[in-house]
């Protein structure tokens, strides 16, 4: 089907007006924001824990469980996704982002079941990132294996 030409232009103007338009540096200054406030948090609790005289790999074990913990709470309460969508890639500071990525599948899909529904879908979208990580982990491996029987190691 062909348009006309008045009709091309009622379209253009018709595609303007819906389309959002982005700040790019209010996005990134956005990002920066709430990627800097879950990085500061992390960083309390990795001094607090200090504080109370714990070593400095338990203080990061007991900081990774927290913000973990916070994330798929946050994402239970339906905050996150709201926290994500005003701070875009900063909310998806890796432990974080990662929560929410195996949390938001299992709380969407708990209503098929605890077989079908979370048992299958919780790794949906974290489970390439779990696959491919430790396919990689396994390959490097290999090779510093096989490097140092070669002697380079």
């Amino acid at each position: 089907m062909q348009l006309n030409e008045p009709d091309k232009q009622q379209y253009g103007e018709y595609v303007k007006q819906v389309t959002p338009t982005h700040s790019l540096g209010l996005q990134m200054l956005k990002a920066f924001v709430t990627g800097g406030v879950i990085c500061c948090i992390g960083q309390g609790i990795l001094n607090y824990a200090g504080s109370i005289g714990l070593e400095k790999d338990a203080a990061g074990a007991w900081c990774s469980v927290a913000l973990v913990l916070a994330s798929v709470i946050l994402t239970g309460l339906n905050i996150f996704p709201q926290i994500a969508k005003w701070g875009g890639a900063g909310a998806l500071v890796p432990i974080t982002g990662f929560a929410n990525s195996v949390a938001a599948p299992a709380i969407e899909y708990q209503k098929e079941g605890q077989v079908f529904g979370i048992g299958c879908k919780i790794f949906t979208i974290a489970g390439p990132v779990i696959l491919y990580g430790i396919f990689t982990s396994w390959i490097l491996g290999l090779i510093y294996w096989i490097l140092g029987l070669a002697g380079v190691f």
